[in-house]
């Protein structure tokens, strides 16, 4: 099982708590970090303790970068060509403090692989960065190493996807305390996506000014949704008017010549009422 994470995450610490579970890590790490080969023999002829680190990685030093295990390219249809490049048994150096602060007896040594992305442009003519990710398997091969990265970019529009449901279907919004709640709720989140892509032929392309035009095939949910008031006064509704429960006030019951008392609409009206006697009264 891949989770893929963005940055943020500690992900080497991540790697190390679920070291005893079939899954595997991909995670985007800084640009900024620096990262170790496996340590060598030590030098001279004194004993003592044998190093822990080996020659130094730094990402943003070229000049320190060895020569890459695998190197793979494609295309995408939004960054051009991408080229995909790792290098295998790296670890960084973890220091006793934050994730690592309560950690008992010696820091380990988290061994991975680094993964260097170079694409060809960005959407909006953007200067591209440099993007390094860091997967918890040590010995990636060439096809691990392009289908990861692929992964990796498909995981923003998974992130938008959840966004969406979130934000805008109101996926977390109800306060559910049975999982069978919660299952029954997502259910009617994801036939109410359905319904989005559904109809697509069906609405109008209500864009904003800086959005661009899109075909109706191309419509995104968001777009679906803000034209669908329109879509269903276009197919209309199977059910019938709403009925009342309850039959309106009208003429006494047992009666069939004498006209229906009129009941006032609101709280202060005048009446005029005629007593027993004849005299007339008016209440306010």
């Amino acid at each position: 099982m891949l989770f893929v994470l963005d940055s943020g995450y500690d992900i080497v610490r991540l790697t190390w708590l679920l070291r005893d579970e079939p899954v595997r890590l991909l995670g985007r790490v800084r640009s900024g970090r620096t990262f170790y080969h496996p340590p060598g023999r030590r030098r001279g002829d004194h004993p003592g303790r044998p190093p822990r680190h080996g020659e130094a990685f730094r990402l943003a030093d070229p000049a320190t970068h060895s020569t890459p295990v695998a190197e793979t390219a494609g295309l995408h249809n939004r960054y051009g060509t991408v080229i995909a490049r790792s290098w295998s048994r790296l670890h960084p150096r973890p220091e006793r403090r934050g994730a690592w602060a309560g950690h008992r007896g010696q820091i380990p040594t988290v061994e991975g692989s680094l993964i260097h992305l170079a694409v060809e442009h960005l959407p909006g003519n953007r200067t591209p960065k440099p993007v390094w990710l860091w997967h918890s398997d040590p010995d990636a091969t060439t096809h691990d190493i392009d289908r990861l990265w692929r992964t990796y970019l498909r995981r923003f529009d998974l992130e938008h996807t959840f966004r969406f449901l979130k934000q805008t279907l109101g996926l977390t919004r109800p306060r559910l305390r049975h999982p069978e709640q919660a299952d029954r709720w997502v259910w009617i989140i994801l036939a109410a996506y359905t319904q989005l892509h559904l109809a697509r032929p069906l609405t109008e392309d209500l864009r904003r000014p800086w959005e661009r035009p899109l075909t109706p095939h191309q419509l995104t949910p968001g777009r679906v949704r803000r034209g669908y008031p329109r879509v269903r006064r276009t197919v209309g509704t199977p059910a019938r008017a709403p009925k009342a429960t309850r039959p309106g006030p009208g003429r006494p019951k047992g009666r069939t010549s004498t006209p229906a008392p009129r009941h006032p609409v609101g709280k202060k009206h005048n009446r005029t009422d005629t007593t027993p006697q004849g005299t007339a009264k008016t209440n306010l």
